[in-house]
């Protein structure tokens, strides 16, 4: 499937907020509309982990803080954060195939890392998939680092690999 034209926006006109629950439903787009271009990537199982309802999504902020960016007030990416033992967990990080490749990750990147600060946590770790080079990329350009490949079995039936980014007192030294 072939990805959308990008719409005319800049970071000039766009901005990341902490979520609430009364955006689930535009996250629930978002992720739905992320995933569905690389749909042939996934187990049915593993498709519906990373586009769950607005229901599920509306039980996650119990978890931790979810954020959306937002161009001209049309929400356009999200991210969210969970606390493991490992440090905090990267969940639903997606952007709309129309706003890729405009810095609307790095900036859901750079909201999430300056509530990771306030944390006193010293890892911030995520999974992605091999073919998502751009993904990759721009995890690497904000300072993630490839952890491991991990098997099929680790994750409804798709590989992936796990990156980390170290961050606090340590990673100052």
């Amino acid at each position: 499937m072939s990805r959308p034209k990008a719409e005319k926006a800049s970071l000039s006109n766009a901005s990341a907020r902490l979520a609430t629950p009364e955006d689930a439903a535009e996250i629930a787009r978002v992720l739905l509309e992320a995933f569905t271009v690389i749909r042939e990537h996934y187990t049915t199982e593993a498709f519906e982990v990373v586009t769950p309802k607005a229901e599920v999504i509306e039980g996650r902020f119990a978890e931790g803080p979810m954020w959306v960016a937002e161009v001209d007030g049309r929400v356009v990416g999200t991210v969210s954060l969970t606390t493991e033992p490992e440090g905090l967990y990267v969940r639903s990080m997606a952007v709309s195939p129309t706003t890729q490749k405009l810095g609307i990750g790095r900036l859901l990147l750079e909201a999430l890392h300056e509530h990771a600060a306030g944390t006193g946590v010293t890892r911030i770790f995520l999974y992605t998939l091999p073919f998502q080079s751009g993904a990759r990329a721009m995890y690497e350009k904000n300072g993630y680092r490839w952890v491991r490949d991990t098997t099929a079995d680790e994750w409804y039936g798709v590989p992936g690999l796990e990156m980390e980014k170290i961050v606090g007192k340590e990673n100052a030294a």
